[in-house]
């Protein structure tokens, strides 16, 4: 019978999908978020993506000289290649469920909100609902990973 380490081996090979940005020890896509002091109204948010499957929103901090973020300032800041676009709020919550983690983020942030989606592979992406702290010099907000089958 195979050790738990083989077994994981085994599943992290079979759920590579060679988009090059996994990171083979962790437990998926990682991107970085956090080089900055974290805001208190982001600390306590503990709430869902919902994609096939739910995963958690995690804090962004990260250093940040500007009054606007594009989706290239968003593309440097978190050291990725891949396609980083901007999307509508109303577009990534039509229905409304994300109301904690956008309040969350304008209270920590300017008190205006931008989206943005990275794209991971295929089938997964992040989803990135920032703000700008120019006091602080940085882009606060909340990021999540989705899975798009």
């Amino acid at each position: 019978m195979a050790d738990d380490k083989a077994y994981e081996d085994f599943l992290n090979r079979a759920n590579d999908t060679g988009g090059g940005v996994e990171a083979k020890e962790s437990k998926g896509y990682k991107t970085k978020s956090v080089n900055a002091k974290v805001p208190a109204a982001l600390e306590g948010v503990e709430e869902y993506y919902t994609s096939d499957a739910d995963e958690p929103f995690e804090v962004v901090s990260l250093g940040f000289e500007g009054s606007d973020v594009s989706a290239e300032d968003l593309k440097r800041l978190i050291g990725h290649d891949a396609e980083v676009a901007s999307i509508g709020e109303g577009k990534f919550d039509p229905q409304g469920q994300y109301k904690k983690v956008v309040d969350a983020v304008k209270k920590a942030g300017d008190g205006k909100v931008k989206v943005f989606r990275v794209g991971l592979g295929a089938t997964r992406a992040e989803y990135y609902v920032v703000s700008v702290d120019e006091k602080e010099g940085r882009v606060v907000g909340l990021k999540a990973l989705s899975v798009e089958s």
